[in-house]
């Protein structure tokens, strides 16, 4: 069956998996499928009660909880509109982003509440604590009604995270959201014995669409932390739970590879040596791949990585460790996932190919490299940004082709290749496409670097990076006391690196992709929920 509105994924799976466990917050309680209708019907009671009908907007602002998809599902199931923000939006954008959405209700957890202001949340028709679906405040008393929602109405604003520019508001439909359900199946089967342990956030596309409503959808158990994922906390849970589904974006999976496995293979001279021998880098790797799987809880069956573009070193390693991962493409316009490769169809590189169902090719190719816009035409493709038909007219052709603003080409047997986006592109200065992201991927194989980004100042390509300090005083333990001791000592190292950097890079790229300059960024760069770096703040800052 071909579910088309929430409704349906909601009803449908609540009929199916009654008494099977649905939510569950790690040491704490577990709300079963049926359990959940109960609740939704009671909170959509709370917001009939505050006058909402059919069409008002209700946002979501929380931490992952058992009662954040129930929110979800209250809210789109009533025929109101979802609007999940993410958590890491300032006090400016919140507020902002519930004005210009007409929120009349807030859903919101106790740690973010502070974080509206008093102005806006006095505004509201009602604002109602996500913890236990109680009332904060309340300023409308009235009836209002529910409505059975349509699939071309509108489910949910899902306001971006902007990497290259301020947030727009996603409209997605019923239809939009429901057809991940279909799309993804053929890809990769879930079981109602899964479960999956969350750790991203809901208020973002890739998580809600795949780790909530796909998984409700199949009968799975959702595992929700309470706490930050830090290291500590993630190894516990991962221990306890033993999931055999996660969703996560590319730097977990860098940040272990540098800091378990190519911090360890190039600590010495002996096992540089080692590394640089293709079988044994390869026996190095299935060793290292065994402990990660285990670290994971052993029972792992599909590893999802997506939301960004996945180092080529890390997808090596994962490729050859034979972890079972999965690659995916997509945006928030397309609720997301409009590519994907699992298993045996891995190719390292792509994305796999485009989901059956799915339309897509390649406009404006560049003759040399073959590579041009991906557009595509997607049953979840999103309807438009709200109140932003200038934005919409832009991305959304006339005969209704959306235009991802990615880079990419396929290869003879449609597997599709990201390049990188096309408002990161640089143009050379004899007219020639520099692609920020292929240095980038280059930098960030250096051992010394956690990660970096590159753009043009003047002319020249300039690589901004963070140094991993632990992997440097790994290799260099004897002098860490000196260092601390003089920072003379420290700055000199750190000049000497640079360069060695550069020529490093600059020996891997073309000629018109060599760096000019290395710069060190002290802190971590900015990033967005899913983490990957909002750009746009450094190529403005070094513009200025």
């Amino acid at each position: 069956m071909k579910l088309t509105t929430l409704y349906e994924v909601l009803h449908e799976s609540i009929k199916k998996f009654s008494d099977h466990i649905a939510l569950s917050q790690w040491q704490g309680e577990e709300i079963t499928y049926g359990q959940v209708g109960e609740r939704v019907a009671q909170l959509q009671e709370t917001l009939v009660s505050a006058g909402l009908n059919p069409g008002d907007k209700v946002a979501i602002l929380s931490s992952n909880m058992p009662n954040w998809g129930i929110s979800y599902f209250a809210v789109t199931t009533a025929g109101y509109v979802a609007v999940p923000i993410l958590p890491d939006f300032t006090t400016e954008d919140l507020d902002r982003i519930i004005e210009h959405s007409e929120t009349k209700a807030l859903l919101v957890s106790d740690k973010l509440f502070g974080k509206v202001s008093k102005t806006t949340t006095d505004k509201l028709n009602i604002v109602i604590r996500t913890k236990n679906l109680s009332i904060i405040s309340q300023r409308v008393r009235e009836q209002g009604s529910t409505t059975i929602p349509k699939p071309e109405d509108l489910a949910a604003i899902i306001y971006t995270s902007g990497t290259t520019s301020s947030p727009k508001g996603v409209m997605l439909s019923h239809y939009n959201i429901s057809a991940q359900t279909w799309l993804i199946e053929p890809l990769f089967r879930l079981k109602d014995d899964d479960v999956l342990l969350s750790v991203l956030p809901l208020s973002h596309t890739y998580e809600c669409s795949l780790g909530l409503v796909y998984a409700f959808s199949a009968g799975c158990r959702m595992v929700y932390l309470d706490k930050a994922p830090t290291v500590s906390v993630l190894t516990a849970a991962l221990k306890e739970v033993r999931p055999t589904i996660m969703i996560i974006v590319p730097l977990i999976i860098e940040k272990i590879y540098r800091a378990r496995v190519l911090a360890k293979f190039t600590s010495n001279a002996f096992w540089r040596s080692l590394y640089k021998v293709g079988f044994m880098r390869r026996y190095l790797h299935r060793v290292a791949g065994k402990k990660l799987l285990k670290f994971f809880g052993g029972r792992i069956r599909f590893l999802g990585i997506g939301g960004a573009k996945l180092d080529t070193n890390a997808e090596k390693f994962l490729y050859e460790a034979k972890v079972p991962y999965a690659i995916g493409y997509g945006l928030t316009e397309t609720a997301p996932l409009l590519a994907g490769a699992v298993g045996d169809m891995v190719r390292i590189g792509s994305t796999g190919p485009i989901l059956e169902g799915i339309e897509a090719r390649i406009e404006n190719v560049n003759l040399e490299t073959g590579q041009g816009e991906i557009v595509v035409k997607s049953p979840s493709q999103m309807m438009g940004y709200y109140k932003n038909e200038e934005a919409t007219r832009e991305v959304i052709t006339s005969d209704g082709w959306f235009r991802t603003g990615d880079l990419g080409c396929f290869d003879e047997e449609g597997w599709l290749y990201i390049k990188g986006r096309l408002k990161n592109m640089i143009l050379g200065p004899s007219g020639e496409n520099i692609y920020p992201e292929d240095i980038e991927t280059v930098l960030n194989s250096h051992v010394f670097i956690s990660e970096s980004v590159v753009t043009e100042q003047e002319g020249h390509l300039i690589a901004l990076v963070h140094f991993d300090k632990e992997a440097i005083e790994a290799r260099y333990e004897e002098l860490v006391d000196k260092w601390k001791q003089t920072k003379q000592e420290w700055e000199r190292f750190k000049d000497e690196t640079m360069a060695e950097i550069k020529e490093y890079v600059n020996a891997r790229v073309n000629r018109n992709s060599r760096i000019t300059e290395v710069v060190e960024e002290e802190e971590e760069f900015v990033k967005t929920p899913t983490k990957k770096i909002r750009r746009f703040l450094y190529n403005n800052r070094n513009k200025a």
